[in-house]
């Protein structure tokens, strides 16, 4: 089976503090061999900064999540475009709308998601984006700014928002829910799409596929997915690994950004 890009993991979550190492080696066992991580707020980037330093296949994307507003401060979003530039970016995000928690301020929502577009689009970046509850107005801003590409990460939506994203050149990640018996409106999604807009992803430790319920999810679980995917669609697994892996390395890069990165260790090695 071809290698698969897990394209939304927050490895620097600190549940894989005691046994990263371990849980690398686990994923590259199942064939997943390269990780997207996401920024959450600006007290993470170094530590992605330093994941992505300290293992080849570890890709970092910077941005403000929507879960956090709270945290998020307007030097930060300042801060953005520098750390994009010089950190090795291949996205921006986790960014986007959150409308199901209670108590997260919309219009900061807002205002942050809008500027991070607006920054991505200038520096010629996907983004990874979170809709949660929100579909229909991320869809609309994505649409209002217009030139951008990307993926909505852990989709959930209907079959003509999903027509829609596609339409505005957009991904749709797809992960453990889509494992759930009652999963059906995901599940017919998958099962129709266009293959060329199919992701897959973890967002470990969260959401673990349907018979892992209740324990840390990681990288290695993603042929789970895989699997149900598969199933699916009706075609095999390695097809579900060859055409996710193309789509991931056109939309983030993956080739240029490794050659990128290759050449500035070479540098700060000088």
């Amino acid at each position: 089976m071809a290698d698969l890009v897990d394209t939304h993991a927050h490895l620097d979550d600190a549940s894989f503090d005691s046994d990263r190492q371990a849980m690398y080696e686990r994923a590259a066992a199942a064939g997943v061999r390269r990780w997207i991580v996401p920024a959450i707020d600006r007290g993470n980037w170094e530590t992605i900064e330093r994941l992505a330093g300290e293992r080849d296949g570890v890709f970092p994307a910077y941005g403000l999540h929507p879960l956090f507003i709270d945290r998020h401060r307007d030097e930060h979003l300042a801060e953005l475009p520098d750390w994009l530039d010089g950190h090795g970016a291949v996205a921006v995000g986790e960014i986007g709308l959150d409308w199901y928690v209670e108590g997260l301020d919309p219009v900061r929502q807002r205002d942050v998601f809008a500027r991070q577009l607006g920054i991505a689009k200038e520096h010629d970046l996907p983004v990874i984006v979170h809709a949660r509850r929100a579909f229909e107005e991320v869809i609309h801003t994505l649409r209002r700014i217009g030139g951008l590409r990307g993926v909505v990460h852990s989709f959930s939506g209907s079959e003509e928002q999903a027509r829609q994203l596609f339409d505005l050149g957009f991904h749709i990640g797809i992960g453990g829910p889509v494992t759930y018996d009652r999963a059906h409106r995901i599940r017919r999604v998958v099962a129709t799409m266009p293959p060329e807009w199919l992701l897959l992803e973890t967002d470990a430790p969260d959401q673990p596929c349907m018979h892992r319920r209740g324990r840390r999810n990681e990288p290695a679980f993603m042929t789970d997915v895989v699997d149900t995917v598969a199933v699916l669609r009706g075609i095999s697994r390695e097809e579900v690994a060859e055409v996710t892996t193309r789509n991931a390395d056109r939309l983030f890069s993956l080739g240029r950004a490794r050659v990128d990165d290759a050449r500035q260790r070479g540098t700060d090695q000088n």
